[in-house]
Order: structure tokens, then C-alpha cells, then sequence
């Protein structure tokens, strides 16, 4: 039972919008590698293009393309998977492999091809209303309550001549 998160980039705008696939929807990424390109009839996106970019598995270990089997741990210089590295420094990772299994949990896609439908109105019940005349306004947080204050007396001062008489 397959069960993935699909992270779907476009490319145009700069959006990036989730759906999540279960089973029978699921089944068409099972082997598939980074840099393979799939049709979106198979899981409700008619008419679109995607090609995979990477993603991540349950312990949220990222993909890495070149890698081959599950799992590996390697050196490396920078790239997926790692911050910005000083010059000639290395840094040993845990990485995925390049083929998406059962055990992935996230696949990032990028648009390649669109559909007829636009994104925004396929997701458009994910997506959070803008605020408006009609939407109620937040209400006002109230105030923390200020501690009473306490009168300070001002200290005495000597006046210099008797300073400099001591």
C-alpha cells in the first residue's frame, strides 16, 4: 500500500502546491527514477506533464540522483542533501537512492507540460482566502495587565560645599 506527498512546482509562477496519492494513484511512481517525466491522467491531473526532481523517504533522508539502492552514506563536497560547504571541505551523509519505492514518502515534481485546467483552480480548495471586506477582522488581543507602579523618591544630594568640607 503505497502512499505518497507530491510537491508540485510550477515553474512559471513559482508556486509550489501538495496532493497527496494513495494506492492505486500511487502505483504508476513505484521505479520510477529522478529525471523520468509522467502524465498526471494517472492521478487526476488530466493534460499535465511532471518530471521528478527529487524527494525524500520516511526518515526524511533526501534523493539524490546517481545513487543507486536504498540507502547510502557518502563524502561529498556539497550538493543535494547539503548546506553550503567551505572550499575543499567534505562531509559524510545519509542519502536515497535515485528510484522511487514504497518506503519513499515525498516526490517533488516540476511542470512541464500543462493541462487545459489551470492549477490554482485545482487546488483552489486547499488554498487560503485572502482577506477581505467580508471576512472577519482578527479580534483585538487584550492588553497584559501592567504592574502597579511604585513610587520612587528622588535621593538627596549634599550640596558641594558640604562635599568638600568632609
Amino acid at each position: 500500500m503505497a502512499q505518497f506527498k507530491l510537491c508540485i512546482a510550477n515553474p512559471k509562477t513559482g508556486k509550489c502546491y501538495q496532493k497527496e496519492v494513495k494506492d492505486d494513484e500511487a502505483e504508476p511512481f513505484i521505479s520510477l527514477n529522478i529525471g523520468e517525466s509522467i502524465t498526471g491522467d494517472s492521478f487526476g491531473m488530466t493534460g499535465y506533464e511532471f518530471t521528478i526532481t527529487g524527494g525524500s523517504d520516511y526518515c526524511g533522508f533526501p534523493m539524490r540522483h546517481g545513487i543507486m539502492g536504498l540507502r547510502k552514506k557518502i563524502y561529498s563536497y556539497g550538493g543535494v542533501g547539503f548546506p553550503g560547504l567551505k572550499s575543499g571541505q567534505k562531509k559524510r551523509k545519509t542519502i536515497c537512492g535515485h528510484k522511487i519505492h514504497d518506503k519513499i514518502t515525498q516526490i517533488n515534481l516540476k511542470i512541464t507540460k500543462e493541462g487545459s485546467k489551470k492549477l490554482a483552480d485545482i487546488f483552489a480548495g486547499g488554498e487560503k482566502k485572502e482577506e477581505g471586506a467580508d471576512s472577519p477582522k482578527e479580534e483585538a488581543k487584550p492588553e497584559a495587565k501592567e504592574a502597579p507602579k511604585v513610587e520612587e523618591k528622588p535621593k538627596e544630594e549634599k550640596p558641594k560645599a558640604e562635599e568638600k568640607k568632609e
